[in-house]
């Protein structure tokens, strides 16, 4: 098997400096020698067969369970060669095959309520502490929007929740639905500082309560509740419906029935802003090992899906911005905060767990940073001429808030002196 994972090694790294070290002692090289060497290292004999048989797969559990460690650099760094040079040149047929028949799944793979609920929970319902460890103080789990590139991950997800509420032209006393609510922090930013009145819907129970909690605090409450609810449950009308990194977990499948129940959710002279995870080229597979170990159930859709189905639903895209490399500065931020505290997510869980999502960060980061993956950010309405004609409006109404912005970093920096 070393013969077959060997040749495909050759076939794939052309540039680069990568070595393999096999358990029973044997040593290849791969790419032309450029760059820092990269080294690994099989710990069982079997490991290269598992490897040859599904790489998509077997990449990410071979590391998550220490049968393929580093001996020279780090996973990140092994991961950005191997795919920029598969980047260039078409897999091998096999693999062909296998994302054809998982395609093909994915687009008739039916993601029920009770589904939708289980598929959230092995996620987003972990040990609260551990994104702590991570994300940014508002627990943004989403794509930052980095307006200039010093910027650090707290300011940029504050950046993101500016951006997308410039885009929603949110008055006082807008009737708004959060769908894919998480621990509240957008639901919260559009209360305080547009006058919204937000209905939360979540289906994690860990991040419901948190929500709750926060709203209590932020003295918020009576105009911010959250509910624990699937989308398909809600009844409109909103004047307002914003969804921030939830139409990953809808489901090719269920996109026709998301945008009508969306159409029915607005108010006639409704609002929408879509956030999601988008593909840059034709539809397509979730990688297998991040659909089967940290998003079960996750589609990333492709721009051509999105609209087929606005469409049907008889509604407008009124806006459409393509969010590129952002996302990869997210998780860059996020990876090096986590492997920073990693003893700390140890304790929480385990050293298999660290590495699972040590490989995960990574492996999504290149994802946005070499394949190109991105993030759509989709105004949606009702009426064609629900928004202004150009586009003037969103940084207008961002300078308003950044002021506000600037004002609270003013407060939280005084009460962090007293």
């Amino acid at each position: 098997m070393q013969t077959l994972l060997n040749a495909l090694g050759s076939r794939i790294i052309k540039r680069g400096n990568v070595a393999i070290d096999y358990a029973d002692g044997a040593k290849q090289r791969f790419g032309d020698g450029s760059g820092p060497l990269i080294g690994i290292k099989f710990t069982d004999s079997r490991g290269p067969f598992d490897l040859v048989r599904n790489p998509e797969m077997a990449l990410g559990e071979l590391y998550t369970d220490g049968r393929l460690v580093m001996t020279s650099g780090t996973i990140l760094d092994f991961l950005h060669v191997v795919m920029s040079n598969a980047i260039r040149r078409a897999p091998p047929l096999p693999m062909r095959a296998m994302f054809a028949v998982r395609g093909l799944g994915s687009k008739i793979w039916r993601n029920e309520r009770s589904a939708s609920r289980a598929n959230v929970a092995h996620h987003y319902d972990l040990d609260g502490r551990l994104y702590d460890l991570f994300l940014d103080r508002d627990r943004q789990y989403s794509c930052a929007y980095f307006e200039r590139p010093d910027m650090g991950i707290d300011e940029a997800q504050l950046a993101k929740k500016r951006h997308i509420a410039a885009k929603l032209m949110i008055d006082p006393g807008h009737r708004t639905l959060d769908i894919g609510s998480g621990w509240g922090g957008m639901a919260l930013y559009l209360a305080r500082h547009c006058g919204a009145d937000v209905t939360g819907i979540t289906l994690s129970t860990e991040q419901l309560g948190m929500a709750g909690v926060r709203a209590e605090k932020a003295g918020v409450a009576d105009r911010v509740r959250f509910r624990l609810e699937d989308y398909r449950d809600t009844q409109g009308p909103f004047d307002r419906v914003v969804s921030v990194g939830m139409f990953e977990h809808v489901g090719a499948a269920h996109y026709d029935a998301f945008f009508a129940k969306l159409a029915g959710l607005l108010s006639e002279d409704g609002v929408a802003l879509l956030h999601t995870i988008g593909r840059p080229d034709r539809p397509g597979a979730t990688n297998a090992w991040i659909s089967k170990y940290i998003f079960p159930g996750a589609t990333i859709p492709s721009l051509s899906q999105i609209a087929a189905s606005v469409e049907k639903a008889g509604l407008y895209i009124t806006d459409v911005e393509v969010l590129r490399m952002h996302y990869a500065e997210t998780l860059k931020a996020w990876r090096e905060r986590f492997m920073a505290r990693r003893e700390e997510a140890k304790a929480l869980y385990d050293e298999r767990f660290c590495r699972m999502w040590e490989f995960y960060l990574s492996l999504t980061e290149l994802a946005f940073r070499v394949e190109g993956e991105c993030v759509f950010q989709l105004q949606i309405a009702r009426k064609h001429d629900a928004v202004p004609i150009t586009r003037a409006y969103i940084e207008e109404r961002e300078a308003k808030l950044r002021a506000l912005d600037a004002n609270d970093l003013s407060l939280e920096s005084a009460v962090a002196a007293e």
